[in-house]
Order: structure tokens, then C-alpha cells, then sequence
């Protein structure tokens, strides 16, 4: 991913925080941001690190930024179009995500309008604005990347506005695979040991692969505003 530059929201700790390194060890220039300085200084400093490790100039630079802040994330793409080999975002990794209930028990019919309306600011309204702010910076042969999981798809009983939020999400990644050049694509690691999740779930780091590859190796016709899972990576991958 040499002259590659990737931005990776909600990058100071789990999935975000071990993308900016496996990013970067790809060769990557790779731009993290997030709410708390403390822990994105940290992951800036653990990928740059592994960057080092690669071929390549690579840089590793983290702005502090709130997904609910457009003007915010727009200062987030500035940075990341000019620290990179060129005026371009090749990739980027709407990340940043918040689970306020507790699995379970969170009917959504209880849900308060307080909690609902921060789940979906930060995971519905922040993924938009993160697509949006990032399109007119990348090339036709872009990716977008979002996270997401089952719970988007099937619906659990208590999980409230947080599956609200993922099923918007993914709804969002379809609309921008059909109306914009770029290519958009749902990821789904499965359960991951996160502070979002709890623990019980894969290693931030292990999924990581998975998220390089629908970046770089999956075929676009293929991923386009689909959703790209382990298996499937295993699958594509499993000759290897």
C-alpha cells in the first residue's frame, strides 16, 4: 500500500487502533482520529512503529475529532489529503462507534431519546459524515469501508438503538456503492474483544487482515455494497 494514505476514524483503541498498525506495516500513510488525545496519541505511536518496519515513506499522523462535528471531520480529511504521497484518500475506514445499553437490555422501546440520539449521531450521522467529507478527496477506485455485524441484519432482542444505528449504516454503505464511484463495502469481523463488545470475541488484531484485504485485494464488482465477512476472507484467502 506504498503512496496509499487510509483514515481510520474511532482509531485511539480496539479495531480502529490495531487498523492504523496493520495499515501502516503495509506501507501505508495512515491518518487515526478520535475523541480521547491520551489513547490515540498511544495507537499513533504503536503504528508508526510498525510503519517504520515497512517499505516506504510511511507516515502516521492522529487528529483529535468527534464524528458528530462535520466541520471536524472535514479538518480530519484536510490533514489526511495533505500528509500523503498525493492530494488523495485512497481509503477509509468509518470506524468510530458507540454502544451506550447493555447487550440484551435494551428494548428499544425504552431506549431514552438522550441514548438513541447519540448512538445514531455517532454511528449513523458520523459514518455519513465521514463518507461525505472523504469523496470529493478520493480517486474513482476508492474504498469505504464500515464496520458493522450480524445484529444489523438479524434482529436481538434488547439491543435497541445501537442495532438501529448498524442497519442505518449498512443501508447508508449500499445507497454510496450505487450513487458514487467508489467502491463501499459492509465489514462484519464477527465478535471482537473490544471495550464496545466486551470481552469473548477475536483479538482486535486478528481481524485486522480481513479489513486489509477488502481494501486492497478483494474484487470491487465483488465487495461493492455488500457485506464482507470472515468467511468470506477465508474463503478468497484460504489458498495462501
Amino acid at each position: 500500500m506504498t503512496n496509499a494514505t487510509v483514515v481510520v476514524t474511532g482509531a485511539s483503541r480496539g479495531i480502529g487502533r490495531s487498523l492504523m498498525r496493520a495499515f501502516a506495516a503495509q506501507g501505508a500513510t495512515v491518518v487515526g482520529c478520535a475523541r480521547d488525545v491520551d489513547g490515540l496519541d498511544d495507537a499513533v505511536a504503536a503504528a508508526r512503529t510498525d510503519g517504520e518496519a515497512a517499505e516506504g515513506d510511511t507516515a502516521v499522523e492522529g487528529v483529535r475529532a468527534d464524528v458528530r462535528d462535520a466541520s471536524e471531520v472535514e479538518m480530519v480529511m484536510d490533514v489526511a489529503a495533505g500528509v500523503g504521497a498525493s492530494d488523495t484518500i485512497e481509503v477509509v475506514v468509518a470506524n468510530a462507534g458507540v454502544k451506550r445499553s447493555e447487550s440484551g437490555n435494551a428494548p428499544i422501546q425504552s431506549e431514552s431519546y438522550d441514548c438513541f440520539d447519540e448512538t445514531m449521531a455517532i454511528n449513523f450521522r458520523g459514518v455519513f459524515a465521514t463518507v461525505k467529507e472523504a469523496a470529493g478527496r478520493m480517486p474513482d477506485d476508492g474504498r469505504v469501508l464500515v464496520p458493522s455485524g450480524s445484529i444489523a441484519v438479524d434482529a436481538e432482542a434488547g439491543m435497541g438503538a445501537y442495532a438501529v444505528s448498524k442497519a442505518a449504516a449498512e443501508a447508508l454503505v449500499r445507497q454510496f456503492a450505487v450513487d458514487a464511484p467508489q467502491t463501499a463495502a459492509v465489514v462484519d469481523p464477527g465478535l471482537v474483544d473490544t471495550d464496545l463488545s466486551g470481552a469473548g470475541g477475536r483479538a482486535p488484531e486478528d481481524v485486522a487482515p480481513l479489513f486489509v484485504w477488502a481494501a486492497t485485494e478483494a474484487g470491487s464488482d465483488e465487495i461493492d455494497g455488500e457485506r464482507v465477512d470472515l468467511r468470506r476472507w477465508k474463503m478468497a484467502t484460504r489458498s495462501r
